[in-house]
């Protein structure tokens, strides 16, 4: 069975997009989502999309990073579904209910309530999540925040000199994090800007990462670092992240569709 797919980014941060809304396609597993993300064998992406009909919202999307992994939410994500699907709609994740809004050349998504709660992260243990009291190296005095799916922040003077590389994995899979955790490095350019990179869990650094740059202006916003928009700076492109009055997230930003084509299932054993 030959099955169709798009290939979309957001800021570089690349999916290939498999739409099951009407048409049928393989069961999704951990080894073939990571056999179709493998840049080599297969086609190549940072995260595989599902979309399939929803009981709830008007699509539901599934998301499985690059080693196959299936995790709750990506903010880059839905603003390519969001293009995909050319109008507003709303998205129903694992990671709760997104609502997507095209405009102009972009996409303005509601990222819905950012949770604090150290069970809510989930921590594996209670502990103060504003400031928390562990230190991974030489960075320390990190804050948490779920939205969607697993933060922690570090606010850093230069964001570009910490071996991502190095301490992105260890962090990922320390203890502390029950279902591991995106590792963001942050420095704080002024009241409005911010310059990040980001650890996701199961694909490594990314050039951009939306529920990232979420997490890490509310991570700010909180400690009142920053106003309550700001502009995050990724090395794939700027966000645009607001925390209104009633306390929701706004993301608004970028997605290109890349290519289309088409995959037989057969080859990849399903």
């Amino acid at each position: 069975m030959r099955v169709p797919f798009i290939k979309m980014h957001g800021l570089g941060n690349d999916f290939v997009v498999i739409d099951g809304r009407e048409a049928p396609v393989p069961v999704m597993t951990v080894r073939l989502a990571a056999m179709l993300a493998d840049r080599h064998t297969g086609i190549g992406c940072d995260q595989l999309i599902v979309l399939g009909p929803s009981a709830s919202a008007d699509v539901q999307m599934r998301i499985f990073n690059h080693d196959g992994s299936e995790v709750e939410s990506c903010g880059n994500a839905t603003r390519a579904v969001g293009l995909l699907l050319g109008k507003s709609a709303t998205i129903e994740t694992l990671g709760g209910l997104l609502t997507v809004d095209p405009k102009g050349s972009g996409v303005a998504v509601d990222m819905g309530v950012p949770r604090f709660e150290w069970n809510q992260i989930p921590l594996a243990y209670a502990m103060d999540t504003h400031h928390m009291p562990v230190a991974f190296d030489t960075l320390d005095n990190p804050t948490a925040v779920n939205v969607g799916n697993p933060h922690i922040i570090f606010f850093v003077p230069d964001c570009q000199a910490i071996e991502l590389d190095r301490l992105g994995p260890e962090i990922e899979h320390d203890p502390l994090f029950p279902e591991r955790v995106n590792v963001n490095v942050a420095t704080i350019e002024s009241r409005s800007r911010i310059r990040l990179r980001v650890w996701e869990r199961g694909a490594g650094e990314t050039l951009a990462c939306g529920t990232g740059a979420c997490a890490t202006a509310i991570g700010a916003m909180r400690r009142g670092s920053t106003d309550r928009a700001v502009t995050v700076a990724l090395p794939g492109g700027e966000l645009e992240i607001a925390w209104t009055d009633a306390g929701r997230i706004t993301m608004t930003g970028p997605a290109n569709e890349s290519f289309r084509g088409s995959f037989d299932s057969a080859d990849y054993g399903a």
